[in-house]
């Protein structure tokens, strides 16, 4: 099973707010009974952010992840004038499983 999901900042914390949105994207897996197995991040950034701003996101975020026992396999960043951060991910579950 494959979701994407990502949003503007919704907490003043760059490292709460890439934390937050990693759990939200991994929260569709669980949702439909599924294990999270990779995840792929999507970013989109203004070019005058702070590199330090951006790293605490995407460490908030690879931390979520590593607490889940996934791992971060890619993803793609672009300019934007409005931040944005989430995560495409694939999970697994068991054929029988309703």
């Amino acid at each position: 099973m494959q979701t994407v999901d990502f949003f503007t900042p919704i907490v003043d914390t760059p490292y709460e707010y890439g934390a937050i949105a990693a759990a939200n994207a991994m929260s569709d897996i669980y949702a439909m009974g599924g294990e999270v197995a990779v995840r792929a991040e999507h970013c989109a950034f203004p070019p005058e952010l702070p590199a330090g701003l951006l790293g605490e996101i995407l460490r908030g975020g690879a931390e979520m992840v590593r607490s889940a026992g996934a791992a971060i396999a890619g993803g793609h960043t672009i300019q934007d004038k409005e931040p944005k951060y989430g995560l495409a991910v694939t999970g697994m579950v068991h054929p029988d499983t309703s």
